[in-house]
């Protein structure tokens, strides 16, 4: 069967569907280096969080932590689920009292940010004075609250097994967050 005839004026108005559908997707599609520099202030957050940690720095963790914000952990024990909940001004509180090298990493996270809020959910590993302790999930919640990203709390999960190899290779000796 023949191709049917294609007049100017419908080559023009094809021409011009075209150009229309370019254009909305373009401007439908999110300015990604503004993106990628909020998910980069985001991700620095979270790993500013890590380093107060891995330094036993209660300072440095309220810095970038909300006190009133609150976090919860799952653990499976005997076959049961234990569940941990406790505020941020207390993580803060025990890491002068933590005893050991504390070392959590995190690979391959997600970010989701809309306006002022955020979120990050990511794999990580935890080494308790050079030895692989647990694994699990962390999904962060951050608020912007114009001095920069927070964060208010989250929840994770501590697995001992089922545990994953780690993308990013044992932990340098050096005590290093990635």
């Amino acid at each position: 069967m023949p191709c049917p005839k294609v007049t100017k004026r419908t080559a023009r108005l094809l021409g011009c569907i075209m150009i229309l559908s370019i254009a909305a997707v373009l401007l439908a599609t999110p300015a990604r280096t503004e993106d990628s520099a909020e998910e980069t202030a985001v991700l620095h957050t979270v790993q500013r969080f890590f380093d107060a940690m891995a330094e036993r720095d209660a300072e440095g963790a309220l810095e970038v932590l909300i006190p009133a914000g609150r976090f919860f952990s799952l653990r499976e024990e005997n076959s049961e689920t234990a569940l941990r909940t406790f505020t941020a001004q207390e993580f803060a509180q025990g890491l002068e009292t933590q005893e050991g090298d504390l070392l959590e990493r995190f690979w391959e996270p997600e970010v989701r940010i809309s306006g002022g809020i955020a979120t990050v959910w990511t794999p990580y590993d935890f080494y308790l004075n050079g030895m692989f302790h647990h694994c699990g999930i962390d999904a962060f919640d951050l608020l912007n609250d114009g001095t920069g990203w927070k964060i208010t709390g989250g929840v994770y999960t501590v697995e001992t097994t089922r545990c994953p190899e780690s993308p990013l290779g044992p932990p340098s000796t050096d005590n290093q967050t990635e």
